[in-house]
Formats: C-alpha cells, structure tokens, sequence
C-alpha cells in the first residue's frame, strides 16, 4: 500500500462495526472513509477506482460465514491485501431514559439480532427486526426518539448517535468476534505475509475434496477455514473458499498447489497477506 491518501470504504453508516474495522486497520495512515449502504457498493468502488480499498465482514466467530461477501470477491475477482478481526459486543441502546419493558421492537443487521438469540429468548415480548446495518438501526432509533423502539449495534454507535446503554454483552456467547478483510482491486503481498485465501474448483466426483485437503496435510499446511458455496448455474457443485497459514512463495506451498492441480481440480489465489494476530476490543 502506498504512501498517498487512500479513500476506505465501508458498507453501513458512522458507528458500524465496519467503520470501527477501517479506522482500527488504517489507524496512523492518512486516509478518509466513505460509507456505502451495500457490501456490493463497496466492491463496485473498488474495481471503478471510486475508492482505493473496502472492508468487508466475511466472518464471525458465532454465527459464521457471511456468504454474500464471499460471492463478491469472487465474482468481481477482487484480492484481499489484509484482515482486521474486532471483538464484537452487542448492546441493547435506547432514546434517552427509555425502560427495558416500554420497548417493543429491536432493530439490528439479521448476524446482530442472530448473535443475541438468548437474548430475545428470554424476552419473549421484544420483537426482533431485521434492517441494513447495526450503526444504522441506532441511527433510526436516534431519529425517530420512540419509547417503543431499541437497537441491537456497539458502544461506538451509542456514542455516534447519543444513544443510552440500556443493556451491554447481550450476545449470547462472549468471545464474539468478526473477521473483516480489507479489499483492493490488485493483488499486494507484503513482506510479512502469512495467510492465503484461495478459491478451489473441484470434479464433481467422489473423494474429490479429500484429496485435494490431503495434499495440504501431507506438507503440514494449518488450514483455518474453509467455506462451500454453490456453483451458478451447476446445482450441488460447489466452490471452497479455504484460508490457509502460508507464504506463496513456499516450497510446501508450492507442493500442495502442483497436487491439488494433479487432480483435476482449479485454484484462484484470492490473496496472501498478514494475518490479524491482536484482536482489537471495543
């Protein structure tokens, strides 16, 4: 990444976690952001140049992968030149001195209002509704200065919108985080890059996936994850998005990717970069 002013952008509003990504990741960097309201929004920008890089949720450790993001990258063959991974805690944020039993509805991303199943479980009378952004459902709730209505969203969008903190931590589990991965319209590697996503096209036959998983085994290649989804038009085919701790220019790398072709099967390097070791708290 160059030295010049970079234009982030982000899919939501002022407060999203996605902003607090973008800011933590280029903290100490000159940049300005921009908000879009759409993931797809952000990754149009990217390829037209309108902004230099977007951040993108793709990952939670509660509730896991956010398909659309990963249908993104690959259809619009964008690369991922970083990650930033932020702990997650929900709050439930009210107009002014509004009470837990006033309330009626809870707004928040559907990952939000999913993530605090528990939550709604044991207060039955709360009515879950989903809307774009967890930033945006506290900025309604902000505008509108119901008595009915709370948001499910973050400290930094209480403090955006001057909401109260009614309830904090109701996600139903604690150690709630989400993997962000910073996008950009070429490939970048950087010198301490350590983790590789790729995207495998496998034959549609039996044991295909093993074999293709067993050549990163036989050169004890850590793989962290690995995502299906389906192939347009090739009902149940599928693609795999798999994220590997690796260096392309390994030699073991470089083993298992000449066996995984020896099976008839495609890769696309989506991207090598660093990989997030500190988790950023809010």
């Amino acid at each position: 990444m160059g030295l010049a002013k970079r234009k982030i952008g982000y899919q939501g509003v002022p407060g999203a976690y996605s902003d607090l990504a973008a800011t933590s990741f280029f903290e100490g960097t000159d940049y300005e952001k921009k908000a879009f309201p759409y993931f797809e929004d952000v990754v149009v920008a990217v390829m037209d140049g309108t902004i230099d890089y977007g951040v993108l949720p793709i990952e939670n450790s509660s509730t896991g992968g956010i398909t659309d993001v990963y249908d993104l990258i690959r259809k619009y063959h964008t690369y991922i030149v970083g990650e930033k991974i932020i702990k997650v805690e929900h709050c439930l944020l009210v107009y002014g001195d509004t009470q837990l039993e006033e309330i009626r509805e809870v707004y928040s991303h559907p990952q939000g209002l999913s993530q605090c199943h528990s939550f709604f479980r044991t207060h039955p009378f709360l009515r879950a509704v989903p809307c774009s952004n967890t930033a945006e459902a506290a900025r309604m709730v902000a505008e509108r200065k119901e008595r009915r209505l709370a948001a499910v969203a973050g400290i930094r969008a209480a403090e955006t919108y001057g909401l109260t903190v009614l309830m904090r931590g109701i996600q139903t589990n604690q150690s709630n985080y989400t993997r962000f991965v910073i996008i950009g319209k070429e490939k970048e590697i950087s010198p301490k890059a350590d983790k590789m996503t790729l995207v495998v096209t496998l034959p549609h036959e039996p044991g295909s996936l093993y074999r293709v998983l067993s050549h990163f085994d036989e050169e004890s290649i850590n793989m962290t994850n690995i995502e299906s989804r389906p192939i347009p038009g090739r009902p149940w085919e599928y693609f795999f998005h798999m994220d590997i701790f690796a260096h392309e220019t390994d030699e073991a790398v470089k083993r298992a990717l000449r066996g995984i072709q020896g099976e008839r099967a495609h890769y696309t390097l989506l991207g090598n970069y660093e990989a997030d070791g500190t988790m950023f708290h809010l």
